[in-house]
């Protein structure tokens, strides 16, 4: 028996085969090019997904003799994107993405609405699904008279693999139309968005069967007539499960273009007002939350680019002993910030700049910058009572050790590398998949990965570090000032 993982990203696609006790069998990747015709737009064609869905399940065919007995898929997406079908299933238009900022005064409405921060436990952030409706109504009234259902990447794969429009309950949490403490769809924010219940798809956990692979891809695929596809994840969601990230102080750092942090929850403890993310969880009856920092390792190789040096480069330079906070200061809103500022307007900038500045105190500046980012991601989970002891850290930033040890000092948290091996949202969609076709419980599917090496806070460093947080955060408001 095996199991297909699919993890939809935004350049490209990875399907991840296991077998029945978890252990990678092979993977397979294909990508495709998102569309930028507008200042803030950002568009894909659905049928590039299918595409690469279909590339890379031939090519796990062709390789893996173990993929005949395929069992269970799970399909983990990026979130908030606007697949919009017509009465027939067809797609009326390209797929609006989660990092198009063209719905902004619309989310701003939406936000404003009574009752709609309280429902959905979210700020409405332009990214989101409902603003992008009330686009397109606005702009092109056409297209949105034909809209009979919305999908989320996700489950419209889910909708080409079963003929099912189904989607899972922390996919649909980031559309400001679902009451994410009741897990289910909200009609007083879908009157809010000027939606109907109609034109939602059927919810399901992620850990739960959404349908069945249809005939026609089973036969072409060489797999047998009963597999199931799982409900399946937004992807950080699914990230939380491939890591193991399912209950009360579990979580991770990931290092990537973005930062993010995020602590799965037990309960429901929305607080929108930090700009903090308060998902449900892919599995029921959790949640996570997550800070999201939009400039993580983009700010070094932002760097990176300025000074024709490559991002190891500029970290290898800095040593291997973790140095006290520099009088450099860095801002790193090189696009904006959504926590805690919810700011799509505020830039980046140096600070405390001389003569004698090199580019070790610049690269000291921006790794020290991105660790007081997500310390304010920090706070605000801590303020809504988790608990931030021992965390995963992974992501490409996670390469550097200085980095890590540096965001570590600065949490006031203890960060684990996983050891080498399949920890992401592929192999958390996969899980799903196996739990949807098995029966079996999460908890002894959605295992942590093996650790590697921990690395603990430097205590004598702790109060240097506060310090200049501090600071760190008196600067926003002087800098928003100015700009």
């Amino acid at each position: 028996m095996s199991y297909l993982g699919i993890d939809l990203g935004t350049s490209g696609l990875r399907a991840l085969l296991i077998g029945k006790d978890g252990e990678t069998i092979g993977s397979a990747e294909s990508h495709y090019a998102v569309s930028h015709s507008h200042s803030g737009w950002s568009e894909q064609d659905p049928a590039a997904w299918i595409a690469a869905l279909e590339a890379a399940v031939a090519a796990l065919k062709a390789l893996h003799p173990q993929f005949a007995g395929l069992k269970g898929i799970g399909v983990a997406g990026h979130m908030h994107g606007a697949i919009l079908l017509d009465a027939a299933g067809k797609v009326i238009r390209p797929c609006i993405l989660w990092n198009d900022t063209r719905s902004h005064a619309e989310a701003a409405r939406l936000d404003a609405a009574p009752g709609v921060r309280a429902l959905s436990g979210n700020i409405v952030f332009p990214g989101f699904t409902a603003p992008k409706l009330e686009w397109v109504r606005a702009h092109e009234p056409d297209n949105y008279a034909r809209v009979a259902k919305v999908l989320l990447p996700a489950a419209y794969l889910n909708f080409y693999l079963t003929g099912a429009y189904v989607a899972d309950m922390s996919d649909s949490a980031g559309t400001s139309w679902l009451d994410v403490g009741a897990r289910c769809w909200s009609r007083e924010l879908l009157e809010a968005g000027r939606m109907r219940a109609e034109q939602m798809p059927a919810l399901v956990e992620g850990s739960q069967k959404a349908g069945t692979l249809k005939a026609d891809h089973a036969v072409r695929w060489g797999v047998g007539a009963d597999v199931t596809v799982a409900g399946g994840a937004g992807d950080n969601a699914a990230a939380a499960c491939g890591i193991g990230a399912l209950s009360e102080s579990q979580g991770f750092v990931s290092l990537g273009t973005s930062g993010v942090l995020l602590a799965a929850r037990d309960g429901y403890r929305p607080a929108p007002e930090t700009a903090l993310h308060t998902f449900c969880h892919a599995v029921p009856d959790r949640w996570y939350q997550m800070g999201v920092m939009l400039s993580a390792t983009d700010s070094l190789n932002w760097l990176s680019r300025m000074t024709g040096r490559k991002p190891s480069e500029l970290t290898k330079a800095l040593g291997d002993t973790l140095h006290p906070p520099g009088r450099v200061r860095f801002l790193p809103y090189l696009s904006g910030e959504r926590t805690p500022h919810n700011d799509a307007e505020i830039r980046g900038s140096f600070t405390g700049l001389g003569a004698e500045t090199a580019v070790e105190d610049l690269t000291r500046a921006v790794l020290e910058g991105v660790a007081f980012g997500l310390r304010d991601s920090a706070e605000a989970l801590r303020a809504t009572g988790a608990r931030l002891d021992r965390l995963f850290a992974i992501g490409g930033g996670a390469a550097s050790r200085y980095w890590v040890e540096l965001i570590a000092t600065a949490l006031g948290v203890t960060l684990v590398l996983p050891k080498a091996g399949e920890f992401g949202a592929a192999l958390g969609a996969a899980r799903l998949g196996l739990v949807a076709a098995t029966g079996r419980a999460p908890e002894t599917v959605m295992l942590a990965p093996e650790a590697g090496t921990e690395i603990s806070p430097v205590k004598a460093l702790a109060g240097a570090f506060d310090d200049a947080y501090g600071k760190f955060r008196d600067a926003y408001p002087a800098i928003r000032k100015i700009q």
